[in-house]
């Protein structure tokens, strides 16, 4: 899938291991710590919101300094999770369609 800007799950899963590799990272990689660091950045995104009403939650982007915190969570939950499925060789949007359609058989609409 690629958007306008060309931007595609492939071309940033390349780019996070290239980053990774001129780093020296690949060791560290392993899918035991990619799924670690992965709920450790979904727990930052959570704190962001942990005392918020439902009503400041939902307004959470129109303050520019918590949808920078919101924005730089949410990167660091996907590029952990792309990483993630790109060392274990899971189709990240493959699986989720696959899941979509599991989920709409087992909770038809009314």
């Amino acid at each position: 899938m690629t958007r306008d800007d060309g931007l595609d799950v492939a071309g940033l899963q390349r780019r996070l291991a290239d980053f990774a590799a001129a780093r020296g990272w690949e060791p560290y990689h392993t899918p035991k710590n990619l799924a670690v660091a992965l709920s450790v950045e979904a727990a930052e995104l959570v704190e962001i919101f942990q005392w918020m009403t439902p009503e400041e939650s939902a307004a959470v982007m129109s303050d520019a300094s918590s949808a920078h915190r919101v924005r730089d969570e949410a990167a660091d939950v996907l590029a952990y999770l792309l990483q993630f499925c790109e060392v274990l060789g899971v189709d990240v949007l493959a699986a989720l369609q696959d899941k979509i359609e599991r989920n709409e058989q087992r909770f038809p609409a009314p």
